[in-house]
């Protein structure tokens, strides 16, 4: 097959140069118009909540979400060591203290091990959750939706409640995905928590170039996070500011981008599904790799494809089998480093990490883009089990 098969790229078949251009033609580019106000609208409806408000980019999000979330230097918050780095860095533009928890076999943060703990770890002390060595106050929760795949809210959600801990979501990977049964059916992805986190960086399943989203359980709040990432302009004539703020607002050149994504959201999370079932079907009984599954009880957007490779049985390294199979023209991608591994982060508290050691090692990311065809997706699932059949001891 010539060129090669991308892991995954952005997705224009609908308005976005109409609407691009549309902005153009009016001057409006930068960080005012109403393809912001547009697109806002847009996600509000589409993720039934009160308001969304549109920032710079997925990581800009969380960062508002820890400062509305009161995290002050000193402070700790609970987040996964697998996952992207950037769902993380805020807690440190915080200067705050990460505290890092294994995965469970979704991938996402282990509610089974952040209670394990807040029981072992820390005690509460006037209604605060404190972490005993040191007697640091433990603020918040980061917890993201890996690949498209929900979290366990419904376990992580009580015991938020039960020690006072604010729930910020990373659904930076998650817009489309939602609780299907349960306490939270009909919820979706980063609307569950106290706040939720989207971004639309060029891979997602949605794009704007760059730029996010940020919405909160209280509608209000959104209005503050607003606020707070346009400089905090309390009279913007005059420029009076009351707080201190962020430049942290998205452009109306990306809005319009994202205006005319959205319209096509349902037929990329359509797809996305339809080709992980494809995927499926085509190592079902494989024994050297099989593909990972969501979560029981959730519709998921599918966003990435994760692929565990049997390491009783094939040899050599994840890096091995990316670079072998790039020379094929198959773009793979290995999961994350771990971060509590990570030189930024070796000094900070990691708790009970094995699960992600394990997947750290074993998941390969498949090519996944929505205008992938299926005669690509039967060519690269051939050209995986080459290779890991070559790799097999």
């Amino acid at each position: 097959m010539e060129g090669i098969i991308p892991l995954s790229v952005p997705n224009f078949e609908g308005n976005e140069s109409k609407y691009v251009n549309d902005a153009l033609s009016q001057g409006w580019v930068s960080t005012g118009g109403a393809y912001i106000t547009e697109l806002e609208k847009k996600l509000a409806e589409y993720l039934h909540t009160d308001d969304v408000a549109a920032c710079q980019s997925g990581t800009s999000a969380i960062h508002l979400a820890l400062v509305e979330a009161g995290v002050m230097p000193g402070d700790m918050v609970i987040v996964p060591t697998l996952t992207f780095i950037a769902a993380v860095n805020p807690v440190k533009y915080q200067f705050a203290d990460p505290v890092f928890i294994d995965c469970d076999d979704s991938l996402c943060i282990d509610p089974v091990k952040i209670k394990l703990f807040c029981e072992k770890e820390c005690e509460m002390k006037d209604g605060r959750l404190t972490y005993k060595n040191g007697q640091k106050r433990v603020k918040a929760i980061v917890v993201v939706h890996v690949f498209g795949n929900m979290a366990d809210m419904e376990a992580i959600m009580e015991i938020a409640e039960k020690y006072n801990l604010k729930v910020i979501e990373d659904a930076t990977e998650a817009l489309g995905t939602c609780y299907e049964e349960g306490k939270y059916k009909g919820k979706y992805a980063g609307t569950i928590g106290d706040f939720g986190a989207y971004s639309f960086n060029g891979n997602k399943i949605i794009t704007t170039g760059g730029g996010g989203a940020i919405t909160a359980c209280d509608g209000q709040v959104v209005g503050h996070l607003r606020y707070l990432s346009t400089q905090a302009k309390n009279d913007p004539h005059n420029y009076i500011h009351h707080e201190i703020g962020f430049n942290y607002r998205m452009t109306n050149l990306q809005a319009a981008l994202g205006v005319a994504q959205m319209e096509e959201l349902p037929d990329f999370v359509e797809r996305k599904n339809r080709n992980y079932k494809l995927y499926k079907e085509l190592f079902y009984g494989y024994g050297n790799a099989k593909m990972m599954s969501f979560r029981d009880g959730a519709f998921t957007n599918k966003w990435f494809y994760s692929l565990e490779i049997n390491r009783d049985k094939v040899g050599g390294t994840i890096q091995d089998v990316v670079a072998q199979l790039e020379e094929r023209g198959v773009q793979t991608r290995p999961i994350w480093g771990l971060i509590h591994e990570q030189k930024p982060y070796k000094d900070d508290l990691a708790y009970m990490v094995e699960k992600a050691q394990y997947y750290s090692s074993c998941i390969l990311n498949l090519p996944c883009s929505t205008q992938i065809t299926k005669e690509k997706i039967s060519y690269v699932a051939g050209q995986v089990k080459e290779v890991l059949d070559e790799l097999a001891k």
